[in-house]
């Protein structure tokens, strides 16, 4: 219930959607089938979309809408039914019921031999316990969203790793991971004073797999009052899950406050806000860092936050080399959550195909009391507007899995506290995980900490023989200030030794 509902919190209570019929807007049928479709057939879709005035689409029932979150679970699909169980093809298909937080379907259709065919609703595939509410049936009813099962852990085994559900946003996980973060086609307004615009994918295209082929093809129409969108998703399932996306948006009103490759997490507490919670687990969150490789090769470690009051930070950069939400505490011990399992959720890395050009990695975080809410979100935001008509490529590789392998020593842990003995103010200690480049030991290695705002202790480095790596602490008296602004970072003959640690400190 928990990753469901906090998914879903906003992404599907402010969407919608235009109208779409595909006979309308497709090529002619084929005389062997359906309409012949390709790449520029969803790309044609969305730049007649932009063309056109913006209207919302129908929704189901209301009834359907008005189900409690337990009234949804009454009702589930039949895998063993499931598209393409009963072919030798290499992956299967669950389908989705609307309703609750998906007031309307999207249209899924299937692609063999370069034609389409639609994939008609069916309310026998799902099951249902003797609590199900009955419902009215008619023609506005159809799936919400899918979710894809191959042979990912276990030969012949189906296994579910991908779902498309809920305005644009998506998630998927490696062999070794549970569900946690999302992803979103993009971000439109996010944190404005005018209000976040949610667009959605309408429709759906799968590419019928042969047998024994490893990825998966997925086309997306998307749709919303200020842009439209066609997306192609090549997806990789492994120890690692791969996505590459190819995203061509048009623009039906001027983007000037659009996010490119957007994220959504949560993160409610850890060692750094561990006393305005009375829990019994040490940390509770999806991600507890933002990473980013900027245009020059510096790589930036963000610890995330749960302010009482809604932040945002831009890292202004030009071309960035990646960046992604990551979940670097992997043991169960760091969380002690027997049912969440906090340690397997799967960290989310971006890397910019192309030129992105100039703009900043923009990281939002919102207020949080409980984990059912997403509360983190990190994209890219372009320094420049697009005007109405435009048209953006924007293509990029999602990695959902364990992280980047990138060579400088990373930050595994930040905690902060009050300075009890001395002089008043606050203690922050950095944990920075065991590398071959701390193999002359700390006197090696020379640790600078700056603030704009305060002026913080030397700082002491020491071994940290729990984790092999090494530990930096030091202290800053805030004052009156409400926030400070900190930065650390270890280097080795002039060269960097570790990731930048910045961290946003906050009364």
């Amino acid at each position: 219930m928990r990753a469901f509902s906090r998914r879903t919190f906003l992404a599907t209570a402010l969407a919608s959607t235009a109208p779409f019929a595909l006979g309308a807007l497709t090529s002619p049928a084929s005389a062997t089938g359906g309409p012949a479709f390709s790449r520029e057939t969803v790309v044609s879709l969305a730049r007649d979309l932009a063309a056109a005035p913006y209207a919302p689409r129908a929704s189901v029932p209301q009834d359907w809408q008005e189900q409690s979150y337990e009234d949804y679970q009454t009702r589930w699909f039949r895998s063993r039914d499931a598209l393409w169980s009963k072919t030798p093809r290499s992956y299967n298909v669950d389908f989705f019921l609307p309703g609750l937080y998906f007031p309307r379907p999207v249209e899924i259709f299937t692609v063999e031999n370069g034609l389409a065919q639609p994939v008609a609703f069916d309310l026998s595939l799902f099951d249902k316990t003797d609590k199900a509410p009955d419902l009215s049936i008619d023609d506005s009813l159809g799936y919400s969203g899918f979710r894809l099962r191959t042979d990912l852990k276990e030969p012949g085994k189906k296994t579910e790793f991908c779902v498309f559900q809920g305005a644009s946003y998506f998630r998927a996980i490696g062999a070794a991971h549970t569900y946690g973060l999302s992803a979103r086609g993009l971000a439109v307004n996010t944190a404005s004073a005018k209000g976040e615009e949610f667009p959605e994918f309408i429709s759906f295209w799968l590419e019928a797999p042969v047998p024994g082929q490893k990825n998966m093809v997925v086309h997306a129409l998307m749709d919303s009052p200020s842009v439209t969108g066609a997306y192609r998703f090549d997806i990789l399932p492994g120890q690692n899950t791969v996505m590459e996306v190819e995203a061509r948006l048009f623009a039906r009103e001027e983007l000037d406050n659009i996010g490119l490759g957007p994220l959504t997490s949560m993160f409610l507490f850890d060692q750094t806000n561990r006393n305005r919670f009375d829990d019994f687990r040490p940390a509770v969150h999806d991600s507890d860092g933002l990473l980013v490789v900027n245009g020059n090769g510096e790589t930036l470690w963000r610890p995330l936050a749960n302010p009482k009051t809604l932040q945002l930070s831009s890292f202004v950069d030009e071309n960035p080399r990646g960046f992604g939400l990551m979940q670097r505490p992997r043991l169960l011990s760091d969380y002690e959550d027997l049912e969440a399992h906090y340690h397997q959720r799967p960290a989310l890395w971006v890397e910019p195909k192309g030129d992105w050009g100039k703009g900043a990695v923009t990281l939002v975080e919102i207020p949080a009391d409980k984990e059912i809410y997403d509360n983190i979100v990190a994209y890219w935001r372009p320094r420049e507007s697009y005007a109405p008509g435009s048209e953006i490529n924007i293509d990029y590789r999602l990695t959902w899995g364990d992280g980047p392998d990138l060579s400088v020593p990373q930050v595994i842990n930040t905690a902060a506290g009050a300075r009890i003995f001395g002089d008043p103010g606050r203690i922050m200690t950095i944990d920075f995980a065991a590398h071959p480049m701390f193999a002359g030991g700390v006197d090696d290695l020379e640790a600078h900490i700056t603030s704009p705002h305060v002026t913080p202790t030397e700082g002491v480095l020491q071994e940290n023989p729990e984790i092999g790596g090494l530990r930096l602490a030091f202290a800053f008296d805030p004052g009156e200030r409400d926030h400070v602004e900190l930065r650390a970072e270890l280097r080795k003959d002039g060269q960097p030794a570790s990731e930048v640690w910045l961290y946003r400190w906050t009364k």
